[in-house]
C-alpha cells in the first residue's frame, strides 16, 4: 500500500481543506496558538529533535548539513514515532506542522525528506 502524500506547513498558516491529518512536530507547544486555532490531530512531541540537538543546532544554516544528519540518526534510533506517522499516511494525507521562522531551515523538512525515502 502506498502512503498518502505528505506536506509541511507553518503552523500559524490557517488551516487548509487539503491538510488531510495535521500533526505537530515540535516538542514544544508555539507560541501565541490557542489548541483550537492550531485544529490538530496529534501532537507528537518524541518526534522532534532532542532539545541537546535543537539547542546545538540554534537554527544556523552553517550547521544545518550536519543537524540533518544527527536529526536523521536520532529518528533511525528512535522508529515508535516516525512508525506512527506512517501508519498515518497509510490512511489519509498528512500536514507536518511547525513553528520556526524559516520554511527552509527546519527540521520539518528533514523530517518529511526522511519519510519520504522511507
Amino acid at each position: 500500500m502506498t502512503a498518502c502524500a505528505l506536506q509541511i506547513r507553518r503552523i500559524y498558516e490557517p488551516v487548509a481543506a487539503t491538510d488531510g491529518a495535521r500533526v505537530l512536530v515540535d516538542r514544544l507547544w508555539p507560541r501565541g496558538l490557542s489548541k483550537q486555532a492550531a485544529a490538530l490531530d496529534l501532537w507528537l512531541k518524541d518526534i522532534a529533535p532532542s532539545p541537546a540537538l535543537r539547542t546545538w543546532f540554534g537554527h544556523d544554516p552553517a550547521r544545518f548539513a550536519e543537524f540533518t544528519e544527527r536529526y536523521h540518526q536520532e529518528l533511525t534510533n528512535h522508529p515508535e514515532p516516525v512508525a506512527v506517522l506512517q501508519q498515518l499516511r497509510q490512511a489519509r494525507p498528512v500536514t507536518l506542522l511547525y513553528a520556526a521562522h524559516d520554511p527552509a531551515i527546519n527540521h520539518a523538512r528533514v523530517l518529511a525528506e526522511y519519510l519520504q525515502n522511507l
